[in-house]
């Protein structure tokens, strides 16, 4: 009989910050959904998303870490990883 192959801490981890990551982002969708429906334009939403997150980032890891995280997404966003576009298979 094989023996089951158990998952190794690393994927536990990546799992759990998987389950997060898709938590944070159904707040965020209904955070989005609230300001629309009190008429308040995507721009501005978005707008004050990107602020609060900046915020935090810096408040969290500081300058060098927030420009970090800016270079990362500006080269996600090249990629075209928020494209609404994109297919995933």
């Amino acid at each position: 009989m094989e023996r089951m192959m158990e998952p190794s801490l690393n994927d536990i981890d990546d799992m759990i910050v998987h389950e997060k990551m898709q938590a944070a982002l159904e707040h965020q969708n209904e955070a989005w959904a609230d300001g629309m429906a009190d008429g308040i334009e995507p721009e501005i939403i978005a707008d004050a998303a990107i602020a609060l997150a900046m915020r935090e980032t810096i408040r969290l890891h500081g300058e060098d870490g927030a420009e970090a995280m800016l270079n990362s997404l500006r080269e996600r966003m090249l990629a075209g990883e928020f494209s609404p576009e994109r297919i995933l298979q």
